[in-house]
């Protein structure tokens, strides 16, 4: 079991570094490549003079593509490691910050890569993609203890429920920051001021269609966390920071598809719901850490 649980984090440091490469080689892709022209003119009188400008383009075409590879590098690295400590475990591992934050890696960078190859665009890595290696690095500054693999307390020994509860959150989490990431584009984007990016349109159907995914999910988190916490703690609902926190999260996301459906909000004020959406997503996760609560065993 060692052994395994030393290969899983072996793998998961390969997946930061290449996660690590790939956010360099998405950001150099995504900001514009300056071209200086001079042009010389001529006045009637003879006189020469050298005019200076500047245009801005799309980056480098091959950073996007390294940037690509490097991800799939990540996702492959990333499901290593959560396999080979499952098979340490004998469980899906996700009972603690340690490996749920692993689990979130994967999650986002292969959510991201999906959306990439569907959209065939690639601007996005450079928000979504650091995201998850800001995720990574901060697995990196949890106490080595959490990798150890120990037995579950009770409250965590109901598998079926736990594995379903907690897929279904960082499965969420992950749509949501590749919808927070369109947004921000968006709102850079918005009046298309920005030629290279992906126009308004597609980036406003790639949040839409992320949160359609994401939403869903967040409603199973809040369920099967009902049901959990009746077993777990003898009630369904006991406004637990985390609890408290995702049901606003909750709300957020459905007032952003109430407002997008029923009265047809597009654009910079739907952008500006997801990135509040997203910021709760974020206290959501850490949130814990601050206000303690029935979920702050394992760090989760």
């Amino acid at each position: 079991m060692e052994a395994l649980v030393k290969l899983s984090f072996y793998c998961f440091t390969a997946a930061t570094i290449s996660l690590a490469l790939s956010a360099l080689a998405y950001v150099g892709f995504a900001v514009a490549r300056i071209r200086i022209r001079q042009t010389s003119l001529t006045t009637p009188q003879g006189q020469t003079f050298t005019a200076t400008t500047a245009e801005y383009g799309v980056g480098y075409e091959g950073l996007g593509r390294f940037g690509s590879l490097l991800l799939w590098f990540t996702v492959v690295f990333a499901a290593l490691a959560i396999l080979l400590r499952g098979l340490a475990a004998d469980r899906v591992p996700i009972s603690n910050m340690y490996e749920f934050s692993m689990a979130f890696v994967f999650t986002a960078s292969l959510f991201y890569a999906a959306v990439e190859r569907k959209y065939e665009v690639k601007h996005l890595g450079a928000i979504v993609v650091p995201i998850a290696l800001g995720m990574a690095i901060y697995v990196w500054t949890l106490p080595a203890r959490l990798r150890e693999v120990d037995d579950l307390i009770p409250a965590l020994q109901y598998n079926t429920l736990m594995t379903a509860h907690v897929s279904s959150a960082i499965l969420a989490y992950a749509t949501f920051a590749v919808s927070f990431a369109a947004a921000v584009l968006f709102l850079i984007n918005q009046k298309r001021r920005v030629s290279w990016l992906p126009s308004p349109e597609m980036l406003d159907d790639i949040a839409y269609r992320s949160v359609t995914i994401g939403f869903p999910m967040l409603s199973l988190v809040l369920v099967l966390g009902s049901i959990w916490a009746y077993r777990a703690w003898g009630t369904y609902w006991s406004w637990d920071p985390k609890e408290t926190s995702a049901l606003f999260t909750w709300l957020v996301y459905a007032v952003y598809l109430h407002t997008r459906s029923l009265r047809g909000w597009r654009g910079q004020r739907s952008a500006i719901i997801l990135l509040l959406g997203f910021a709760a997503t974020i206290f959501t996760y850490y949130g814990n850490y601050f206000f303690g609560g029935l979920h702050a065993y394992g760090g989760v």
